[in-house]
């Protein structure tokens, strides 16, 4: 019996087809939602003109997806009898969970993200996608195509989680060899059992940056060709105007990364990206057999630090604490690098509340809250009346400078997008700026309330004590007088 066409609105049983989500290499993704319960699911539905190896790969998935279940991998479901009809052929359906925030790469192609995510995305993407290949692995399980398409975004408990998806590709370790092949999205995609740690080490490069580590506007052949001869430690490659490839083993400027953070993600990408299989990942810790590249993630993602923000000089300044650090040693630290006295400094949070030099410096950082850009403390000192600078200017990205210095030269269109993503960067930067001031200006005023009401609870109190005071003062007269009056009568006339 021929197949009904799929269409839009097409209906099965109590289940609404709303929209196609996206098309892969094995077929197509459609949301449909229960017109009953408003449930959505995605559905996804193999194409009709797979060969063999394919359809092997698509019934694989579909067995991988099914044993599989972590908050940061996306959830099998069963698929409603309704739809069984549907399929275009003997291969089953395969429905997941239905992630509505959309993927990485539309939030990586948004203008405000083209040199790079916030901090605090960056850091949410390594703890959630760390810990969904970290999982895949425990159950000996390789993805093998994972880029920006296949991370999908899902809104849980007001909180934005990241969850792997499409694991056609992927290679169950106990049913065979270790992959061979380049499949996928070449950029992501290396050989061996450590394919994961170059394509995530590469996404991680790509959500820092805005753009993929290594010559992404080369043809593949020419890619290979060039980034096979790069150092060990290094972690990109770009072409300057002559043509030659120039590496580096640091993330390049502008990105939205605070200090502290800019040199253990370096190393993270240096293990992350070698391009030797046998060291990629910096093979596993003797003791806790954990790779080295996810000992030191873990590493990253528990780092306590706090950001401050000086509203002197308007500079950002990051401190790492260790773990058992009180609030007068931070205060010693916030005092060598800005000079700022320690009895001048008054720290505040955006709340307007100052910080308590009783409590450890642990209390200038939230649970659960990474990132400069998520939670700052203001630096205000009460030696000044009046803050007339100098302040610290955002450094203009040296390709934009270089435009503003050389205006009549002409540059190749690659190179045009790079410079008006880098002068968008540089605005949206400013703009955040001027936020963060506006900020600390309002817990500036939010504190100097607080002050107020304080003072006004503590005029009022001293009022009321004072009322008491002089009623009791009163009283005390009137009997005094009263005790006296009837002594004089006692002595008058006696007793």
């Amino acid at each position: 019996m021929e197949k009904p066409p799929f269409r839009q609105n097409q209906v099965c049983g109590s289940w609404l087809m709303k929209e196609r989500l996206g098309t892969g290499g094995f077929g197509h993704v459609y949301l449909y939602q229960n017109q009953e319960t408003s449930e959505k699911i995605a559905v996804k539905l193999c194409r009709l003109e797979l060969n063999a190896k394919n359809k092997d790969r698509w019934s694989r998935e579909i067995q991988i997806m099914k044993k599989l279940k972590h908050l940061n991998v996306v959830t099998a479901k069963e698929v409603p009898e309704e739809m069984m009809h549907i399929a275009l052929n003997d291969l089953p359906l395969l429905a997941m969970e239905y992630c509505s925030k959309g993927d990485l790469r539309k939030l990586l192609s948004k203008p405000e993200n083209c040199c790079g995510l916030k901090e605090s995305e960056v850091l949410s993407l390594l703890n959630d996608v760390g810990s969904g290949i970290q999982y895949l692995h425990e159950n000996k399980i390789i993805h093998r195509d994972l880029k920006p398409e296949n991370i999908v975004l899902q809104d849980v408990n007001a909180k934005l989680v990241h969850k792997i998806i499409d694991l056609g590709y992927a290679k169950d370790l106990d049913q065979g060899s270790l992959c061979t092949s380049f499949v996928g999205t070449l950029q992501y995609l290396s050989y061996t059992v450590t394919v994961d740690y170059w394509s995530f080490g590469t996404m991680i490069f790509e959500c820092c940056c805005g753009f993929r580590p290594f010559l992404h506007n080369l043809q593949p052949v020419q890619w290979t060709s060039k980034v096979r001869n790069k150092g060990p430690k290094d972690i990109m490659a770009v072409e300057d105007m002559n043509g030659e490839v120039r590496f580096s083993t640091h993330l390049p400027y502008p990105n939205n990364l605070s200090r502290t953070l800019l040199e253990p993600l370096e190393g993270l990408l240096q293990l992350m990206l070698k391009w030797d299989p046998a060291q990629r990942g910096g093979g596993p810790n003797p003791d806790t057999k954990q790779p080295q590249c996810f000992a030191l993630l873990d590493h990253i993602l528990n780092m306590k630090v706090v950001h401050i923000l000086n509203m002197t000089t308007t500079q950002v300044h990051s401190f790492l604490l260790s773990p058992d650090e009180g609030f007068h040693s931070l205060q010693q630290r916030i005092e060598a690098e800005t000079k700022i006295e320690l009895l001048n400094q008054e720290l505040l949070q955006e709340t307007g509340v100052m910080l308590d030099p009783r409590k450890p410096a642990a209390q200038c950082v939230l649970d659960g809250v990474r990132g400069w850009d998520s939670y700052i403390v203001y630096l205000f000192d009460k030696s000044l009346t009046k803050y007339s600078g100098p302040l610290t200017p955002r450094t203009l990205p040296e390709s934009v400078n270089f435009i503003v210095r050389e205006t009549k030269t002409q540059l190749p269109l690659s190179a045009l997008k790079k410079v008006w993503g880098e002068a968008v960067s540089y605005i949206c930067g400013l703009r955040e700026d001027y936020s963060r001031l506006f900020q600390g200006q309002r817990a500036a005023m939010l504190s100097l309330l607080r002050y107020n009401t304080n003072l006004t609870r503590y005029k009022n109190t001293m009022f009321s004590f004072s009322q008491q005071l002089k009623a009791k003062l009163d009283f005390f007269k009137t009997s005094i007088q009263y005790d006296l009056e009837k002594y004089s009568d006692q002595m008058q006339y006696g007793i």
